[in-house]
């Protein structure tokens, strides 16, 4: 959509509003409404409002979110979207899409989740996180909206924090003039907050039995609520190795709404990929499918040497991340036995050959046993610990599994950052490595932890071992 038909309400002053988050110094505080008339947030605040939601936990349904879209002037109508389903590997799909975009001259917003450190992480144009006043404004214009919303509610019903993010995520890019938007959806499916918007090309990366309370105990009732939210005449981008039933049903729909089934080809083993891992190779095929598909809709042409720059440069921050210093050490945030299978597929064009240390926190409605049965054979010795959330599993109970497993040489730490220190004085006395993983929580506490004593790397070089 081009911007002369965006919809823009001067009486609100949103726009406004927008321009002046978007163009303020970083030390500046953003002005935004909130009920009563106009006030001031920081970023703090921001931060403070979305915790406040956390305790009121997740509520399936489009209502909330479209009458929150009424609310802020309907931006989700204001650009063209991609949006990235599946169980695995969107977060660095929709970075990587968001990438090759930019990289044709599109102005690219990207919508993400979870975050590790910050929820500014959440929401990136241009490639880049939103400035703190553009964030605090976000947030204060959808906290202003969602009061409204509330207003209009039973007395057991609210915004949640999802909604409240997806909000702020999706009026930000259209004040900010995206021409297109690359969407994570959260859990996915027909009720995600993030199925508001009309997307042009759905991208399916994969599909694996998870979150079976909310989308179905089969990968086929999973598979369909995901594709619920296929567009009709949309370009339909299916990761390689969907299971069969998966398939059956992406084709089926597919059938049903006239879409148009891409497959992307096998990842490049040469490619100059920034970011580690062999699956992360498979993401980028899939990227470069649907960014093609997009491409394809608003009759660009696609740039070999624009794909090539995007591969080059997309960093994926807690996937197979490096620390600085000695013994290596990889935060992953791999959590479900898939991911883990990924992970380890991936460990020896990063680490060594000497013995391997084990950090591991997992919450408790993932498939533990699943992740030690793979990560344990690995491994000399084992660290449990537990993730910052009321949903963690406890040391203890990892220990006993893992003992149940066969593995005895472990301890328990349900301090994070002292239980990766004993873990990395343990790996160097023996010229050996780490590995932290389990919980996109526990390696976004680390990394809030280490970034705060100033000993986290950028991405750099392969350590020993690297293929690259």
């Amino acid at each position: 959509m081009s911007p002369s038909n965006r919809s823009v309400d001067p009486a609100d002053g949103r726009r406004a509003l927008g321009d002046a988050a978007a163009g303020a110094p970083e030390g500046r505080r953003a002005r935004a409404p909130s009920v009563g008339g106009p006030g001031i947030w920081t970023e703090a605040q921001a931060e403070s409002r979305l915790r406040s939601l956390e305790l009121f936990g997740m509520r399936f349904g489009l209502d909330r979110m479209r009458r929150m879209m009424t609310a802020l002037g309907s931006p989700e109508q204001s650009f063209e979207a991609v949006h990235v389903l599946g169980t695995n590997g969107k977060s660095s799909t929709t970075r990587m899409i968001a990438a090759i975009l930019e990289r044709h001259g599109l102005r690219t917003g990207a919508y993400l989740s979870p975050h590790l450190v910050s929820y500014r992480e959440r929401v990136r144009v241009g490639e880049r996180e939103l400035a703190t006043e553009a964030f605090a404004a976000s947030i204060a214009r959808a906290s202003w909206a969602a009061e409204r919303v509330n207003r209009t509610l039973a007395e057991d019903d609210h915004v949640t924090q999802f909604e409240l993010l997806t909000a702020a995520a999706l009026w930000q890019m259209a004040e900010q003039r995206v021409d297109v938007a690359v969407v994570e959806a959260g859990l996915g499916g027909r009720y995600d907050a993030t199925s508001v918007i009309e997307a042009g090309v759905t991208v399916l990366t994969n599909v694996g039995l998870e979150h079976t309370r909310w989308l179905g105990p089969t990968i086929k009732d999973i598979a369909e609520e995901k594709l619920a939210v296929v567009m009709p005449d949309a370009k339909l981008v299916l990761g390689a190795g969907l299971p069969e039933a998966a398939m059956a049903v992406a084709e089926r729909v597919a059938r049903e709404r006239g879409a148009h089934i891409v497959r992307p080809g096998a990842g490049e083993p040469g490619l100059a990929l920034l970011a580690r891992g062999a699956f992360q190779r498979t993401n980028f095929a899939v990227a470069r499918a649907a960014a093609a598909a997009h491409l394809e809709r608003a009759r660009i042409a696609l740039s070999e040497e624009a794909v090539l720059a995007a591969a080059a440069a997309t960093e994926v921050p807690g996937r197979l991340q490096l620390l600085d210093g000695e013994p290596p050490t990889i935060l992953d945030g791999a959590h479900n036995r898939d991911a883990v299978d990924a992970l380890v597929a991936s460990l020896p064009e990063v680490l060594g050959d000497g013995p391997l240390a084990l950090v591991l926190g997992v919450l408790e409605d993932k498939d533990a046993v699943g992740m030690l049965g793979v990560l344990l054979p690995l491994c000399e010795r084992a660290w449990f610990t537990a993730p910052p959330s009321s949903r963690a599993l406890s040391p203890g109970a990892l220990q006993s599994l893992a003992r149940q497993l066969g593995f005895q040489d472990s301890a328990c730490e349900p301090r994070l950052a002292q239980a990766l220190a004993q873990a990395r004085s343990w790996a160097r006395e023996r010229g050996g490595s780490v590995l932290a993983t389990g919980s996109v929580y526990l390696v976004g506490d680390l990394l809030a932890q280490i970034d705060r004593s100033g000993t986290l790397s950028a991405p750099g070089p392969h350590p020993r071992g690297s293929s690259r």
